[in-house]
């Protein structure tokens, strides 16, 4: 597949996901909502918040998605892939404010505590989100592995976390109904809003990380390394430079070759490990500087 076929495909997986995600995220508001008015559950009141923050977020991946994929213009000339870390810090704040709110009604019923009544329309809402969020999961994971997308990614190990809060309350709604502890339902509560606060702030490490153009993982810097020590006209390579930038990445090096070699067989040669490159990066964009070995120049400390 050729790169702008490549790129066509990657960006029509990321636009049905994000499509996915807030039809998702709309469908089960609807049904929590209903669900919560009958039984007055604090904890099921969790899980509406919780989907209520997905719209949003699923929203603002949504437009990030679309942001990001435009191609690079006059003044944009990397392109608009900061458009995703932007949105993942934007959902790192509302999953925090979330969090710290439920956990100022959850312990209020703590003290003051509301019975849950029709406990058992709260249960089938939960077994109805928990298949729906599974099935949106598969298919965001389907998709982050073609398109190795952060925003993606980051929505689906939220709603993957969403399948395990379901699955809480209606355990919590069980030991209700069951055995009378209504200290279960704003316990379970709060341990929900935990999990919430840590999601947001693996969501805005890694938004930052992108933003602040953090190096690619180590074992693709030396995956790079290891693709221009194997062409044999290669004597050495130094200042790698890497970072992603939404679904682009970018890499710049310097190749030392032979100095007695013409410039016409060095870009050769520069165009060869650029290709190589490619093929184990498909999305990244590589810049090559061609460089005589033996000669002395000044040299980052990095790389």
């Amino acid at each position: 597949m050729t790169s702008p076929d490549r790129r066509k495909r990657t960006g029509r997986l990321m636009r049905w996901a994000t499509y996915a995600s807030v039809a998702t995220a709309a469908t089960l508001i609807v049904v929590k909502l209903v669900a919560w008015a009958m039984t007055g559950s604090v904890a099921l009141l969790s899980t509406l918040i919780d989907s209520l923050l997905d719209a949003a977020a699923s929203f603002l991946n949504l437009l990030a998605v679309r942001h990001a994929l435009q191609p690079a213009d006059r003044e944009h000339r990397f392109g608009h892939g900061k458009a995703e870390p932007l949105a993942g810090l934007g959902q790192a704040a509302f999953i925090a404010g979330s969090g710290l709110f439920l956990v100022i009604e959850a312990a209020g019923r703590l003290y003051a505590p509301v019975p849950v009544v029709r406990g058992e329309i709260g249960i089938a809402v939960m077994v109805f989100a928990i298949v729906v969020t599974m099935g949106l999961v598969a298919f965001q994971r389907y998709v982050v592995r073609h398109t190795d997308s952060v925003a993606i990614s980051a929505d689906s190990l939220h709603y993957a976390g969403d399948v395990m809060i379901n699955g809480s309350v209606i355990l919590s709604l069980l030991m209700t109904m069951l055995l009378g502890w209504q200290f279960a339902d704003p316990l379970f509560a709060i341990g929900i809003a935990v999990y919430l606060v840590y999601n947001a702030w693996n969501i805005g490490r890694q938004s930052l990380n992108l933003l602040m153009d953090r190096e690619l993982p180590d074992q693709d810097r030396q995956r790079i390394k290891a693709i221009c020590a194997s062409h044999p006209a290669v004597r050495a390579m130094h200042d790698l430079r890497t970072r992603s930038s939404g679904p682009d990445t970018f890499i710049q090096l310097h190749l030392e070759m032979d100095p007695t070699l013409t410039l016409k067989r060095a870009h050769d040669i520069a165009d060869q490990v650029e290709a190589e490159i490619r093929a184990a990066f498909p999305t990244a964009e590589v810049i090559i500087h061609e460089d005589p070995a033996g000669v002395p120049e000044a040299r980052r400390t990095f790389g």
